[in-house]
């Protein structure tokens, strides 16, 4: 895959929407989150944690904010793996971002 620095996948997959064995093409935003849901077919819940500023108070406050994001064949995860997704074009409803890394348990 051109562009990311992520490791190839051993296996081989038939996914017309893989980044590494199909068609789809990968731009955009790469984030990382941890995987919270993986029951729908090709498709996981990546949740993903961050520090909005809120001026009013000069402080920071953490929120967190669940993604949709498709899952190749080729790569295996599990609820409560750390995972890298990337940005792609609009999959679903709902999906506009496809995993590209396993980073292991969190």
């Amino acid at each position: 895959m051109v562009g990311i620095d992520v490791k190839e996948p051993k296996v081989e997959c038939e996914d017309p929407n893989c980044p590494f064995h199909g068609t789809l093409p990968v731009r955009g935003q790469i984030l990382e989150g941890i995987v919270t849901s993986d029951k729908a077919e090709r498709t996981i819940t990546v949740e993903r944690s961050y520090y909005k500023f809120i001026s009013k108070y000069e402080r920071y406050e953490k929120r967190k904010s669940k993604i949709s994001a498709h899952k190749p064949d080729c790569l295996e995860v599990k609820i409560g793996d750390s995972v890298k997704i990337a940005e792609c074009r609009a999959l679903s409803k709902t999906k506009h971002f496809v995993l590209v890394e396993v980073k292991g348990e969190e």
